[in-house]
């Protein structure tokens, strides 16, 4: 027997000592070589809801622009000064790198899984396809003409901006085939579905949902396709604050609410609310005030000058709700779907009911949403100043108004919006720049690494300024 480990032994030394280089050394073994296509989505899901819900003034400015909240230290965003931080480049890169880039290589890897049953398959394919058309969206929103169909393409380095009306015309065909490709029998993504969990019927309500908001963004340049668009979608939209698209986020870090982040876990005191919609909130005695802001000492709501610094301890900070590291990120809520709904009534499309009560149930869903009661909604519909028989201007400034309150903390849509309806009337601060941004520039790398072709999408919408209106603002 020691005979034969004596021979053993160098056989296996030497065995072992036939490598290619050292870094054979260096693998980890316990490391995943392959991602699962829904982890991505996973990856994606969170990306998107953090961009669109974020208060960070590095990446998401839009609650200064829609005039919801006001600087105390820092006012430079309130003031539309966006090269200091680069913000258009650290909203611009998330979306490409962190949403649609893990959305794509997602979509490879599970069209290439064979044991999975055809019609799970095709709702986490319909699913990503949602999501990928809402990512495009919200690019095309802000921006205007973004690289589309050569983009996320390693072969096209240098990709070509598309005009932005094409860009929506080819999503609405792709959420067109994602809707069709649904089958609410089968189940979907699963626990890696951070928004429904794989409840199909909830992702047919989204995607519903989310051409009803194409199809009324289009509704002043194409009205003849939002209401061929808007009637289809509406028998099948999310019906109930319970089917709102949303992320709810944990306790702890990394996966807390990004809004959370800066307000507690900054340790820093940047926001208050701003005097544009604190004053109106307190004219119409908005039940939401003391959920949207903290009162002062004596009970009373202050917004600070909006566009200028402000004194922390003498206005209204933002609510303890926003504290918490658990409130939900909304992408697209009921309420949402319900201002939606009133608009397209008056706009004369068949989508049931009256604008009236869409509208009643949108501003009761959004008081419901932020804890709220019945109660407290019908009071708030009962005044004049909020009733849609007695509240003063036309349809798009009733609506408009009270669709700006409701999307508080959808801070993208909200401004979104407020250029598409133009209401309520917003007024540029003394020491803004410019007039209120209705885009946001192309980043500087993308001027430095592409800029033949920034060059050739600036021309073709106007200029590459905050004022360049994005196709579906003709008014």
């Amino acid at each position: 027997m020691k005979r034969i480990l004596y021979f053993c032994i160098p056989a296996l030394l030497f065995t072992s000592s036939c490598v290619d280089s050292l870094d054979d050394y260096n693998i980890n073994t316990k490391a995943a070589t392959e991602v699962p296509g829904a982890t991505l989505v996973t990856a994606a899901e969170r990306s998107l809801t953090n961009i669109i819900t974020s208060s960070s003034v590095n990446n998401n400015p839009f609650r200064f622009y829609a005039q919801y909240w006001a600087a105390t230290t820092y006012p430079d965003e309130s003031q539309y000064i966006i090269a200091t931080r680069q913000v258009d480049r650290n909203f611009w890169d998330p979306l490409y790198r962190d949403v649609l880039r893990d959305l794509k290589e997602a979509k490879t890897i599970i069209t290439a899984n064979n044991l999975l049953d055809p019609k799970i398959k095709a709702n986490q394919l319909a699913s990503i396809e949602v999501l990928e058309v809402y990512a495009w969206s919200v690019l095309v929103n802000t921006f205007g003409d973004v690289p589309y169909s050569e983009a996320l393409d390693i072969t096209k380095v240098l990709p070509k901006y598309d005009d932005d009306a094409a860009i929506y015309a080819d999503l609405v065909v792709r959420l067109d085939k994602a809707i069709g490709m649904f089958d609410a029998t089968a189940t979907g993504l699963g626990n890696a579905d951070i928004i429904y969990s794989g409840n199909v019927p909830n992702w047919i309500a989204f995607a519903n949902s989310l051409k009803l908001r194409m199809g009324m963004t289009l509704a002043d340049v194409e009205p003849a396709k939002a209401k061929t668009m808007v009637e289809a979608a509406a028998p099948n939209v999310i019906k109930s604050n319970a089917q709102s698209a949303d992320v709810t986020y944990l306790a702890t870090t990394p996966n807390t609410n990004p809004v959370w982040l800066d307000l507690v876990q900054s340790g820093r005191a940047d926001f208050v609310g701003a005097n544009t919609i604190i004053d109106r909130m307190n004219t119409l005695n908005d039940p939401r005030r003391n959920d949207y802001f903290k009162p002062l000492a004596n009970g009373t709501f202050k917004g600070g000058i909006y566009g200028a610094s402000n004194d922390y301890s003498s206005n209204s900070a933002p609510g303890t709700m926003l504290e918490s590291p658990t409130t939900p990120g909304m992408l697209l809520s009921y309420s949402e779907v319900e201002f939606l709904l009133a608009e397209a009534v008056e706009r004369g499309f068949a989508v049931g009911g009256t604008a009236m009560s869409h509208y009643n149930a949108a501003i009761t869903a959004s008081i419901l949403e932020w804890g709220g009661t019945e109660a407290e909604a019908l009071a708030y519909i009962a005044q004049p100043s909020v009733n849609y028989l007695t509240a003063s201007g036309n349809y798009k400034q009733k609506i408009g108004t009270q669709k700006w309150i409701a999307l508080y903390n959808n801070p993208v849509e909200g401004w979104k919006e407020w250029r598409r309806l133009d209401a309520p009337n917003l007024v540029k601060p003394a020491q803004g720049i410019s007039e209120i941004p209705l885009r946001l520039t192309y980043p500087t790398t993308e001027m430095n690494s592409n800029g033949e072709n920034v060059k050739a999408a600036s021309a073709a919408i106007g200029g590459n300024t905050v004022t360049s209106k994005i196709f579906w603002d003709k008014f």
